[in-house]
């Protein structure tokens, strides 16, 4: 609306209107419309919803699809705004007789940002290691297009992205652009277009547009306003003058983020009322202090979760790899008495479940057969934070338990053999009982006897001794920009 043009604003929103509508019924294909609660996928599905109510009920018969993708870690205040948003649109659907169908998309629970990051051990996102992205929203989006692709052929996804952005949004958009067409081509996903209603937006365009037409579902875009302005420190988008700046920048993300150094928008919520998201903001910090790289060492193993060591070049610094087992713990801990004081403190039905029961088994799991937790940390710290005993699933008579841990570790000792080495050929052993075909064994025995075993210690005297380095005693571990998604997977990719 922006773009130099010699039509006003209400003869170019006609014409978008018009556009719309003739996209609709041009093919079967069905919507996929984007849908995230912030400006711009609100200003863009309010746009589509009111093309469309001016079709006749018997052309509104092409399905679209409103997502919204729910990382299971996004800042409380939006996550109630959108689960409430949601509702009203399925209502308003039925009631106005509109081809408008609701579904939130999740992470598959061993993919959640909680089993990544307390299960395995997953160091905290940075703008060098963002493992969270393509776990957390890509792919439970993907996964529902790419349904709706094997279900009809094709779909024509609606997104609320504007070129004035940022250059790089301006090029990707211009790079799938079909030729003689409104739509472009996804930029991985087969067989999936895109329709972008307000690409030549700015930002005072789609405040304009929101403060001066009603959301056709029953939402109040002043609400809206006031949760940008609570995020901005005080900035407000209703526009009097050209002079008069907007809240545009503002981002709704997860509240655990730590790819941003603080993480403003939390702040500016807490300073504007919201302070029951004080302990949120704390723990998130925490986080982030995980991330300054003399302190890596606290926190992380020197072992990658291949097992093995890796250095930095010709240095005597191991690569960190995942968060010590003892962290996670603590990590589960405080997480859990993090949601007991956020639910004292929250508005009423505002109080959020900051890890659900499923990643609290999933975390179990990965544990005890991956990270030697013979005690079964989780159903006790779980009882001990939340005063709960969870159904969890019971396990064979063979199962170790942290006594059998201690007497392990003293024979070891005794015997100069490594109790990690001794657990893990004993959890091979514990796993493969009672089955028929065990001609799997002898290979993971195998790959045991070759992960590395040896302490620090002894690890860093023979580097030291094959560089030619004087031993110092000085351990320091690896910056970000050394770290890597795939030396934590241990696929070697």
């Amino acid at each position: 609306m922006t773009k130099k043009s010699k039509v006003s604003g209400a003869e170019h929103m006609l014409r978008l209107m018009d556009d719309v509508r003739e996209i609709y019924l041009s093919d079967a294909r069905p919507w996929v419309v984007g849908y995230s609660g912030g400006k711009d996928s609100t200003t863009a599905l309010q746009i589509i919803w009111t093309a469309i109510a001016a079709l006749p009920a018997e052309q509104r018969q092409k399905l679209i699809y409103v997502i919204s993708s729910d990382t299971l870690v996004e800042t409380p205040v939006v996550s109630n705004y959108i689960d409430v948003s949601l509702k009203r649109i399925a209502n308003a659907a039925v009631e106005q007789g509109m081809p408008f169908v609701t579904h939130k998309v999740v992470p598959e629970v061993d993919r959640s940002f909680w089993v990544n990051l307390i299960g395995r051990g997953y160091p905290a996102p940075s703008r060098r290691f963002r493992w969270c992205t393509e776990r957390l929203k890509i792919e439970p989006a993907n996964d529902f297009i790419k349904g709706r692709v094997a279900e009809f052929g094709e779909v024509v996804m609606v997104l609320g992205v504007r070129s004035q952005e940022s250059a790089t949004r301006a090029q990707v958009m211009s790079l799938h652009k079909i030729e003689g067409s409104r739509l472009s081509r996804h930029s991985s996903l087969l067989n999936a277009f895109v329709y972008a209603p307000i690409a030549d937006f700015s930002t005072d365009d789609v405040w304009t547009y929101l403060l001066q037409n009603v959301c056709p579902w029953g939402n109040d875009n002043r609400d809206l306003v006031a949760m940008y302005r609570n995020a901005a420190s005080g900035e407000c988008p209703l526009v009097v003058d050209t002079s008069t700046p907007s809240c545009g920048n503002s981002r709704f993300g997860c509240w655990v983020c730590t790819v941003v150094e603080r993480d403003k928008a939390m702040e500016s919520m807490i300073d504007s009322g919201e302070e029951w998201l004080t302990p949120l903001l704390e723990y998130r910090d925490m986080l982030s202090e995980t991330q300054i790289p003399d302190r890596k060492h606290e926190f992380r193993e020197f072992r990658r979760r291949t097992g093995q060591v890796s250095f930095i070049g010709d240095t005597d610094r191991p690569m960190p790899g995942p968060y010590t087992l003892d962290f996670c713990r603590n990590l589960l801990r405080k997480l859990l008495e993090t949601q007991k004081q956020v639910a004292r403190e929250a508005p009423t039905g505002d109080a959020p479940i900051l890890i659900h029961e499923a990643e609290l088994h999933e975390i179990r799991r990965l544990w005890r057969t991956e990270r030697g937790d013979w005690p079964d940390s989780v159903p006790r710290i779980v009882r001990e934070t939340l005063g709960l005993d969870l159904d969890w699933v019971s396990e064979d008579a063979v199962a170790f338990t942290a006594d059998d841990g201690e007497l392990l570790h003293a024979i070891c000792q005794a015997n100069d053999v490594p109790t990690g080495l001794v657990m893990k050929l004993l959890d091979i052993e514990r796993a493969s009982h009672g089955l028929k075909r065990r001609h799997a064994v002898h290979t993971r025995i195998e790959d045991a006897f070759r992960l590395e075993w040896r302490d620090l210690d002894t690890l860093l005297a023979e580097r030291r001794q094959k560089l030619g380095i004087s031993d110092d005693g000085r351990v320091s571990l690896a910056l970000d920009e050394v770290e890597h998604p795939f030396d934590l997977e241990g696929d070697g990719v």
